[in-house]
């Protein structure tokens, strides 16, 4: 990790800055399985505590642990109960089905290239390039995501870099040139730099 830092510090100073404001880089890891992914569809443009709020009935009302059978064993009725809308209750369902028939293999992600992995889990209802790009950096732990969709990427970049609006996926491209190969780290220091006080 240290190769990572040094290198962002050196190729941006703007980089280099929130760095040393926001500290020790501590990025959480979630498995790379079904619940990781379950998690991130539930967590989709929701804030962070009222997706864990639902998160945590729904994991509740499959016996304590979201797995695809527990999932499947579920009436609407009792996922709309957890607070998921139709929309999501049908994304996980779809995920719970093609998890059991192999469709979408856990075992075998870990070993494919980023764009490999975008591919395999944007076939799921509701999964898009957003929810890719989070599994790839939280669960599989690449190091050169750059989530081009996120709104608060794009918005510590805007803050950060004094843009007079919003990147376009374009222009962030442009900036994250010289992270690479760590802007799954630049990224982390960007989402850090919002929590904390310039």
């Amino acid at each position: 990790m240290r190769k990572a830092i040094n290198h962002l510090k050196k190729a941006d100073p703007v980089i280099a800055a929130i760095i040393e404001r926001v500290g020790a880089f501590r990025m959480q890891q979630r498995p790379a399985t079904f619940w990781a992914l379950a998690r991130a569809i539930v967590f989709q443009q929701l804030n962070g505590k009222a997706a864990t709020t639902i998160w945590n009935r729904l994991e509740e009302a499959c016996g304590g642990e979201a797995t695809p059978e527990s999932i499947l064993k579920l009436t609407d009725q009792q996922m709309r109960g957890c607070g998921l809308s139709k929309q999501k209750l049908s994304y996980v369902r779809d995920l719970a089905t093609r998890t059991l028939s192999r469709e979408i293999d856990f075992e075998r992600i870990d070993q494919w290239t980023d764009e490999q992995v975008i591919e395999h889990l944007t076939r799921v209802k509701g999964i898009g390039e957003w929810t890719a790009h989070m599994f790839l950096m939280f669960a599989l732990q690449r190091p050169n995501v750059l989530p081009t969709g996120d709104y608060g990427i794009r918005a510590a970049m805007r803050k950060a870099y004094r843009m007079r609006k919003m990147p376009t996926p374009k222009r962030m491209q442009q900036v994250a040139k010289c992270w690479h190969p760590y802007c799954s780290v630049a990224c982390w220091y960007l989402w850090r730099s919002l929590d904390t006080k310039l």
